[in-house]
């Protein structure tokens, strides 16, 4: 089993068939959920799925809903993020996420790699998202 960090290739199909609306105020609803080590997860996952994800206190199927930052550019980069999600009183072990559209049928949209497994007891399991610009954003179109 393996968690690989990757924008997942169907994704890249629906962004070119307009699947997916970024827009901050009427947009879909991105979401953002936890596995252990146990899972696996890549480019080619499609959907979010139950297998292998976390099972703890503080922390709900489906995992959270992500704030999202409205898509901007650049230069010729185009760009969108997300605000920091706190699970908060979580007692989590996770090797990595996977971001997903609730509203369009859980769609993937990129699964990250925690590089190991990161940990919390009874406190706040914090993801923190890179800076939302055209070197840093989490979906960067170049």
């Amino acid at each position: 089993m393996a968690i690989t960090q990757a924008m997942c290739t169907s994704f890249k199909v629906e962004l070119l068939t307009g699947t997916h609306d970024f827009t901050n105020s009427s947009g879909d609803t991105f979401k953002l959920a936890l596995y252990t080590s146990s899972a696996t997860l890549d480019a080619s996952t499609t959907a979010y799925t139950t297998t292998d994800e976390a099972s703890v206190t503080g922390y709900s199927a489906g995992g959270g809903t992500l704030a999202n930052v409205t898509p901007t550019s650049s230069g010729t980069t185009a760009f969108t993020d997300f605000s920091d999600l706190t699970f908060s009183s979580a007692t989590i072990t996770a090797r990595g996420c996977l971001i997903y559209n609730d509203t369009d049928s859980d769609k993937a949209v990129a699964v990250l790699d925690f590089g190991g497994d990161k940990t919390s007891t009874n406190g706040d399991f914090t993801i923190q998202f890179p800076t939302a610009d055209a070197s840093n954003a989490i979906i960067r179109i170049a």
